[in-house]
């Protein structure tokens, strides 16, 4: 039987989710895969692209793990999207002019922003906000500009806006409805959005229109035109009005589409033609929508492959619909709503909370029989998690105690059990409470990590967590496990539900919080070491809403808080302390570096490099490198691997030379144990830590393998991982000695390298590896494989072995010759190797990005 083909047009949040959706279901591997991507990298989260402004990289937002197009030897082409399609053949054609037959053909084609028709809307500083270029575009041209104005007042028009203005561009926000999300919210929850937007120094135009861009001589935008006349001085657009479905190569290929747009599908997402499947913001739907949401694209993605899969009879699934509930946090304001938010059934009541001072407003719209009906959220949706499933049913409280801040409700509070097994807690994975209960009590999950992994529950937009974690402290309880959620002995209630009583009720001391909702065993005393600095904290952020002192040493505030805190440095060993001064980012320029290291020396400092505990060099050519390396060696360093996949780094604490809590040293282990593992080669990079005492100040336990020190010596941790998917290292021995340390963590690594597969962290391959940490306890501390020896001598080699590769290639003449811009020209340097001044140093200077629009390639 022929391998079946199964094109995908479209390789977005969606798209990636119908290729995971395949792999769980064994298609993958059953399947020829193409993906055919528009974009020049692959799928990221598009939900979170603002954050890019926020220090997160392209590789952050990946969806995309590092070996899952190899590992389902799925074809995944870049930059290359489907420019035509062949029904009758069943071909698609694509932008490089190459041709794949398809037995099942997938848009995921998404959608495009809409661009009012005004006057040159295609100048030279007009953007739209979709993609990681267009971000890239924006924050280049930012540069130079300093006023920026959005047009539209939705989602993706205040996020940007709030980009524009992290960028430090003047901000105005144009919205031709009478309120900021019109779709979203009310006039209530419109107005008090507004109030905090213009709080925070944006200046909002609602209920009027762009009529014109307008430009200087140069082409470039310098104002706006708006419909109730007047003008706005900008010289940086945004236009975010709102997403068209992108169904022009079906529409060129004679699929139904809908009068208004998108590619017509049914329950299955089958088009017109049964080999055509369409998801996410290009399908329309069978109950006549277009979803904007990823939720509803992720059950698309789930419905096609169960389709392709060829479900069991009886177990077809559908898509008819889903729910556009939806929670975010725009210009830092949480905003929600969910089901019918504006009151459109019948006889329908609204129960409203309003707080125009702290900017709080909720609203619940309650049908004639008490059923919850809907709802919106501004200023406070934490309750979001728990009113979203309770759509649809009577409350087992009144509505007013839902929207009551905690501490101003009825004392009877909606908790975990009053919601139905049926309730969808998760709705970007469709994961009901019956799931996530039947995690901890049939798969033994007792964490939210734990059921987040075993349920997808949380993975998504993660507005689900908290209630998640109310889930599963739920379900331990039910099962006899005693669980505490109070602060310490002095409160009951969790460190979230105190700061939220201190801001509902504007509680400025410490002692006033104890007394009206501490224990009552507490009430009257002093509290503890946990509260005092805890509550300390809260009423300092939130000082300027409750009328506080800001400042966290005046008056009682003083008494809360810690030792370092009350003398604003960390308290060392000796009753010393630490200065630790701010470097935003990390970045530094030479001259900096010159007045700490002159401090330091001036003073008699100790000083030590914080974080990743290296210093990054950018900007030398290849022909330079030799240079710079001879040079680094004469001072004896040596080349750390960054390049390749070895052993980065193994950071440190100060351990106990200076720190009051250090119980071993922590620096000489870290710079043993790097000085053995340096240049070791390994299916992925490998880092590591050393931390002092168990208050892990070096962060060991989110690495490939972590030491933490005890009284009685040093625990190992091993498997853990940082980055875009975290882990937890787990403990695979405890209290060792020096000598038992090193030689379990040559056996750890030897055996990981032994058995790990292609580009698989150790995180990974533990989770994989049969038998998981048990096994490899067995095989590393007991020896149950007998191979002990082996993997100690493979790594004696190795340490006997070592050569710095830098010395080796600028002490080899031949070695030396590869490295020069042009082999018929190597004294000639790369002259497309410049450089920019930026904030005191250099950054590349980048030739002009060229952006594809539907009108065609205009510069940015």
């Amino acid at each position: 039987m022929p391998t079946p083909a199964i094109v995908v047009v479209g390789h977005g949040m969606v798209g990636q989710r119908f290729l995971e959706a395949l792999a769980e279901r064994g298609v993958a591997e059953r399947a020829r895969i193409v993906v055919l991507c528009e974009e020049p990298r692959a799928a990221y989260d598009r939900v979170q692209l603002t954050s890019y402004f926020s220090g997160r990289t392209p590789d952050d937002l990946s969806l995309v793990e590092g070996d899952f197009m190899e590992r389902h030897g799925i074809e995944l082409h870049l930059d290359d999207p489907a420019e035509t399609i062949d029904r009758a053949a069943r071909t698609v054609t694509s932008r490089a002019g190459r041709t794949f037959t398809y037995d099942t053909l997938v848009l995921a084609t998404g959608s495009y922003p809409f661009v009012p028709p005004v006057p040159n809307k295609d100048a030279a500083g007009c953007f739209v906000y979709r993609t990681i270029e267009d971000l890239l575009a924006i924050e280049e041209y930012a540069k130079t500009a300093t006023t920026g104005a959005v047009v539209g007042g939705g989602l993706l028009g205040l996020e940007a806006a709030g980009a524009l203005k992290g960028l430090g561009l003047k901000t105005h926000i144009v919205e031709f409805a009478p309120r900021l999300m019109p779709v979203q919210v009310d006039d209530g929850g419109g107005a008090a959005l507004l109030k905090t937007i213009e709080r925070m120094g944006l200046t909002v135009h609602t209920g009027t229109g762009t009529q014109e861009v307008t430009v200087d001589e140069s082409g470039a935008v310098n104002g706006m035109a708006l419909s109730d006349g007047s003008v706005l001085a900008t010289d940086l657009v945004v236009f975010s009005a709102g997403v068209r479905p992108r169904d022009q190569l079906a529409r060129d290929a004679g699929l139904a589409v809908g009068g208004r747009g998108g590619i017509v599908v049914d329950d299955q997402c089958r088009t017109s033609d049964p080999a055509v499947f369409a998801i996410g913001e290009c399908a329309l739907a069978s109950d006549g929508r277009v979803y904007g949401l990823v939720a509803p694209g992720y059950e698309m993605a789930e419905t096609a492959a169960a389709a392709l899969e060829g479900s069991l009879e009886g177990d077809v699934k559908s898509f008819t619909g889903a729910d556009m509930s939806t929670k975010l946090k725009l210009l830092g304001v949480d905003v929600a709503s969910f089901g019918d938010a504006h009151g459109a059934a019948d006889g329908c009541l609204d129960v409203v909370y309003s707080d125009s001072r702290s900017g709080v407003y909720k609203k619940l719209v309650i049908g004639p029989d008490g059923e919850l009906l809907g709802g919106v959220l501004v200023g406070d949706a934490d309750s979001y998690g728990m009113l979203r499933p309770l759509t649809g049913s009577v409350p087992p409280v009144a509505p007013e105690q839902l929207v009551l801040p905690a501490g101003l409700g009825a004392p009877v509070a909606l908790g975990p059990s009053s919601l139905p097994d049926d309730a969808v807690i998760c709705s970007c994975h469709n994961v009901t409470k019956g799931t996530i209960r039947g995690a901890v009590t049939e798969h033994s999950c007792t964490t939210v990590p734990e059921v987040k992994k075993c349920t997808k529950a949380g993975t998504g937009c993660g507005s689900c967590v908290k209630v998640l974690g109310q889930l599963v402290n739920a379900e331990l309880e039910a099962s006899g496990v005693e669980v505490d959620k109070g602060l310490c002995g002095c409160f009951g209630q969790t460190r979230q539900e105190l700061y939220e009583i201190v801001r509902a009720l504007r509680i400025t001391s410490y002692a006033a919080l104890l007394d009206s909702h501490g224990r009552e065993a507490a009430k009257g005393g002093n509290g503890c070491e946990i509260c005092k600095p805890t509550v300390g904290s809260i009423i300092a952020s939130l000082a300027p809403t409750i009328g506080a002192d800001g400042y966290v040493l005046e008056g009682e505030q003083a008494a809360l808080q810690d030792t370092n805190d009350h003398f604003l440095a960390n308290m060392q060993k000796n009753g010393s302390y630490s200065i630790v001064p701010r470097i935003p980012g990390g970045e530094i320029t030479p001259e900096k570096l010159i007045v700490i290291g002159e401090v330091a020396r001036d003073y008699g400092l100790y000083t030590k490099i914080t974080g990743g505990q290296r210093i990054d060099l950018f900007g030398a050519r290849v022909d330079q490198l030799p240079q710079i390396w001879a040079r680094l060696v004469d001072a004896g360093f040596e080349s750390g691997h960054a390049y390749g996949k070895a052993l980065r780094t193994v950071k440190s604490c100060v351990g106990q030379t200076w720190c009051r809590y250090g119980v071993q040293d922590s620096v000489k282990m870290a710079i043993d144990l790097e000085l053995r593992y340096r240049g070791l080669r390994s299916p992925h990079k490998l880092k590591s830590a050393v931390s002092g005492c168990q208050r892990e100040c070096a962060e060991a336990q989110s690495k490939d393998f972590g030491v933490i020190a005890t009284a009685n010596g040093w625990n190992l941790y091993v498997g853990g991982n940082g980055g875009a998917t975290p882990r937890h290292a787990d403990l695979l021995a405890q209290d060792l000695s020096d000598a038992e340390l090193v030689r379990l963590i040559d056996r750890f690594l030897m055996f990981y390298i032994r058995t790990a597969d292609r580009l698989e962290r150790t995180s990974t391959w533990l989770e994989r590896i049969d038998g998981g940490l048990g096994h490899v306890r067995d095989v590393v501390v007991h020896d149950s494989l007998g191979i002990c020896a082996e993997l100690e001598a493979l790594m004696a080699d190795h340490v006997a072995g070592y050569r710095d590769e830098w010395a080796e290639t600028i002490n080899d003449p031949e070695r030396l010759r590869r490295f020069v811009s042009f082999v018929n020209a190597p004294e000639v340097p790369d002259p497309t190797v410049k450089f920019v001044p930026e904030r005191d140093q250099v950054k590349p200077d980048l030739p002009v990005l060229q952006i594809r629009t539907l009108e065609g390639t205009a510069a940015r």
